[in-house]
């Protein structure tokens, strides 16, 4: 029963309330609980996985790139963050009482100098601009808000749209094969002077949150074309909404955790299930071993 209970949790259980997982183990299973055992549990799993989240995080540490984002939390009624930091083969979550830039460092590693594709959100500027990537799909976002405020703010939106669906069809063929990078590189070098000339006159277009975007845009010119220069390098963060999803889901349904206990749970579920979709691997057949051989107190497989 241990077992059984241990696999059924792992496999996203720590979505549910604990009752809906007394009532679905006992109905589907055929294993009566108490809510006083799934804590325990919990626990349990979190331990089985530790030394392979822990891996998982010293990866994370060491690569060249990494898309970075947060999200809002709650833990036992106090504001907390979730975090995410992405690579190409290995993600990892963090939820932490604070949404402030010290969590991306402890999340990165105090040696971090590789890439970090960001959105605007204010934990990121502890980190040299040079050495991010700042996020395309947020600026679309600023752009509509400028094309919807009319007059000269939508005049410089819609020219910055078109400069920016330039760029990605360009990407887009730079992905697909049918266009060399270094062609992609000449043809930016025009169109990023023409995005800086449209953010300037931006700055005085009449329209204050528009200025105001502009100028802080401006702020961080260089990592708007970072991607244009370096291989492994995103003009986007999807990769982090995407895998930060669940986690937005999950508090929204759910409402966060009641303790620092459930939150090490959630944390390390959401990293290994994020990182074995990465892999193309199983996640239920992963952790059913490491529950296994927690049992036979022998270390999880990586």
């Amino acid at each position: 029963m241990p077992q059984s209970g241990l696999c059924f949790l792992c496999t996203g259980a720590y979505r549910l309330s604990k009752r809906t997982t007394q009532r679905v183990l006992d109905d589907l299973f055929g294993l009566p609980m108490r809510l006083g055992t799934i804590p325990p549990l919990e626990a349990a799993t979190t331990q089985a996985v530790a030394v392979p989240v822990k891996e998982a995080h010293a990866y994370v540490q060491e690569q060249a790139t990494a898309s970075l984002d947060e999200t809002g939390w709650r833990e036992g009624g106090q504001r907390a963050g979730l975090w995410v930091a992405v690579t190409t083969w290995v993600t990892v979550l963090l939820v932490r009482l604070s949404r402030g830039g010290q969590v991306a460092r402890a999340l990165l590693g105090a040696a971090c100098d590789g890439i970090l594709v960001t959105d605007r959100w204010s934990a990121s500027t502890w980190y040299p601009v040079r050495w991010r990537q700042r996020c395309w799909a947020h600026l679309l976002r600023d752009i509509e808000a400028m094309i919807d405020r009319g007059e000269r703010s939508q005049a410089i939106g819609e020219a910055l749209q078109t400069h920016a669906r330039q760029m990605f069809y360009w990407w887009h063929r730079v992905r697909d094969g049918t266009l060399k990078r270094s062609s992609f590189r000449s043809s930016m070098s025009p169109l990023r002077r023409e995005v800086e000339q449209v953010l300037e006159a931006g700055c005085t277009c009449g329209s204050p949150k528009t200025e105001g975007v502009c100028r802080e845009i401006l702020k961080v010119r260089p990592a708007l074309g970072t991607f244009v220069h370096l291989e492994g390098v995103e003009p986007t963060h999807n990769a982090a909404e995407r895998a930060i999803r669940p986690g937005v889901l999950w508090r929204k349904g759910r409402f966060g955790t009641h303790s620092a206990q459930g939150s090490r749970f959630v944390e390390a579920m959401m990293t290994v299930v994020a990182t074995l979709k990465q892999q193309h691997r199983n996640p239920l057949d992963y952790l059913t071993a490491a529950c296994e051989a927690a049992l036979r107190d022998e270390e999880a497989p990586s």
